[in-house]
């Protein structure tokens, strides 16, 4: 399975390997099991404006910055001010929730690809700072967190691939051949794909695996674990 996907990868992109320096991880629902909170808050502000939304819509549209949320869910013609009002209610609404935990297996994905020598950055849609906060808090001395990229960074969020293309500037002006995408969510596996680079999903959520592989993943794994227990492979055959 890992050398199809990785020789597939090459084929398409037109280079004989993968010359990996970084791995550009998402954050909710891969670094952290936060979504079924996002996606609970997202319902509940959306409830706040008469509208009635499964959470699995949110799943659907996992990625997004949050203007672009707010102005699919409720209308475009929200302005930005407008748009960071309803996110600080959205966050009120999160903050109420229970924790947000570590995805389990996500830190031994992390250490593996460090412990290989790679560089690691967060590649987020989320603006929400306390999420942001528990980077270091969580995964201390993992992250490159100078080259972090959240909504704050990029005019167009996911699935456009401008959060991708942000991280490898940010990174050193890398090639997409030069990084892998660790993702769970449909836009950021197409964000992801449409920067060329290699993307691995972890499918954490709701939606079906044919989903992430429509999107544009290159392997998809059931959960982080099950990546955690890959990584290994991965990194040997692409090293």
């Amino acid at each position: 399975m890992i050398e199809k996907a990785v020789s597939d990868y090459c084929r398409r992109s037109g280079v004989e390997r993968i010359d990996l320096k970084l791995f550009m991880f998402d954050m909710d629902g891969v670094l952290f099991n936060s979504m079924p909170n996002h996606a609970r808050a997202w319902t509940l502000t959306m409830a706040d404006f008469g509208k009635v939304f499964d959470e699995k819509d949110i799943y659907l549209h996992e990625g997004r910055t949050v203007y672009d949320t707010v102005r699919l869910f409720l209308g475009p013609d929200f302005s930005k001010e407008r748009c960071r009002e309803i996110y600080e209610l959205k966050c009120r609404h999160f903050d109420s929730l229970p924790k947000v935990q570590m995805m389990p297996g996500a830190i031994d994905v992390v250490r593996a690809v460090r412990s290989a020598g790679k560089d690691a950055i967060v590649v987020t849609g989320s603006g929400q700072q306390k999420m942001l906060s528990h980077i270091d808090k969580y995964y201390p001395g993992l992250f490159t967190t100078a080259s972090m990229v959240s909504s704050d960074d990029v005019v167009k969020g996911k699935p456009d691939p401008e959060p991708y293309l942000m991280g490898l500037k940010k990174s050193g002006n890398l090639l997409p051949t030069n990084a892998i995408v660790i993702e769970n969510a449909p836009l950021g596996v197409k964000a992801g794909h449409d920067a060329g680079c290699f993307v691995i999903a972890a499918n954490t959520g709701p939606l079906p695996d044919s989903m992430l592989f429509e999107a544009g993943a290159d392997l998809v794994y059931p959960s982080m674990p099950a990546l955690a227990q890959s990584i290994g492979d991965i990194l040997s055959y692409i090293l």
